[in-house]
């Protein structure tokens, strides 16, 4: 692809995923220009910078958006700045590429959404996991009737330790920063939305945790409208690392996902046969599906397409996290038409 044709674009935020992004757009998508980059932390967005030879370090967010020559961005900032970079971005006419969620407040959400279909410019979300070749699979196998109709999902998410209790008390809870990727990929694989929710958990990791307001462990159960019945299992700590698996049972057979691991070799001896440890967190397990994810959004702006995770897609597990949180405090089941009716009414 000729310099010409790339798509120029800069980068908000050098955190951790912010840094994944920018090798990723300078060193293994040839569609990508990535011209700038910025962060409140001004010594991580130059260590950034000269990690993957990228030339301006921009002072702000602003800055970035006020260029003319570039055409997108890619938003990696702390969440409760999402909302106002996304509409600051679509004002200025540049597509944007933003880590998940929008926003925690359904209005605020809508407002956004507002003013990028105003704007007619791209918008895609990031729920990487849809684009890991094992879910896609599953998809795969959902949507063509290899395994029938789907009668149960059952996902396991559990992380290999929880994050900082500081983390925990801004992030919105389990259900937020943690569930909201499994209420995607319920949604993803079995291609019906999901009508109610219950919840249930309790604090078994760590006291903290619940004294910060939140749970550590949780079982989640769904209702699809078109009759699928699926159930979500988390935990903030696995001891043998990150556990990400998934079964989809139907009229015609099953189909599932394991873990994956480091290597394929088993060892054998006098005390039992048995394999290492599976990749242990998601910056390990999940980086293709990043790449992925990524390459998707650049074709959709070359081609003028949909992005692979719209806008929409990325409200529908926000409110689903609600009606979860919601399910827990009142101990009761929770249809996602109650939360919409109090933004209705709210």
């Amino acid at each position: 692809m000729s310099t010409q044709s790339r798509i120029t674009l800069g980068l908000i935020g050098t955190g951790r995923i912010g840094r994944l992004h920018a090798e990723h757009l300078r060193f293994r998508l040839s569609a990508a220009d990535l011209r700038a980059v910025t962060d409140l932390n001004r010594d991580s967005a130059q260590a950034c910078a000269d990690r993957c030879g990228i030339v301006r370090v921009a002072a702000d967010h602003h800055e970035i958006l006020a260029d003319p020559e570039i055409q997108a961005v890619v938003v990696c900032s702390p969440t409760d700045t999402h909302a106002d970079i996304i509409e600051a971005a679509a004002e200025a006419g540049k597509h944007v590429f933003c880590e998940k969620p929008i926003e925690v407040s359904l209005p605020r959400i809508d407002r956004v959404l507002s003013v990028v279909e105003h704007a007619g410019v791209l918008l895609q979300i990031g729920f990487n996991r849809r684009f890991d070749a094992n879910f896609r699979r599953i998809r795969q196998a959902v949507a063509e009737g290899e395994i029938g109709t789907p009668h149960q999902l059952h996902i396991i998410s559990r992380d290999p330790g929880p994050p900082p209790v500081e983390y925990i008390r801004q992030s919105g809870g389990i259900f937020l920063d943690m569930t909201i990727h499994d209420f995607d990929m319920a949604r993803f694989l079995i291609g019906s939305e999901v009508e109610e929710v219950y919840a249930t958990g309790g604090v078994r990791i760590d006291p903290a945790i619940g004294e910060a307001g939140d749970l550590d462990t949780a079982t989640i159960l769904l209702k699809f409208a078109d009759g699928t019945v699926g159930i979500i299992e988390n935990s903030r700590k696995a001891v043998y690392g990150y556990d990400q698996r998934v079964e989809v049972f139907g009229s015609k057979g099953s189909i599932e996902a394991g873990n994956n691991y480091p290597n394929t070799c088993r060892i054998a001896g006098a005390e039992g046969v048995g394999r290492d440890l599976p990749l242990n967190f998601f910056m390990d397990r999940y980086t293709q599906s990043y790449l992925d994810e990524m390459a998707q959004f650049l074709e959709a702006i070359v081609t003028g397409g949909r992005p692979p995770v719209s806008g929409v897609d990325a409200r529908a597990p926000v409110v689903m996290a609600m009606a979860a949180r919601l399910s827990v405090q009142e101990n009761r089941p929770v249809k996602l038409a109650e939360i919409e009716a109090q933004v209705v009414s709210g």
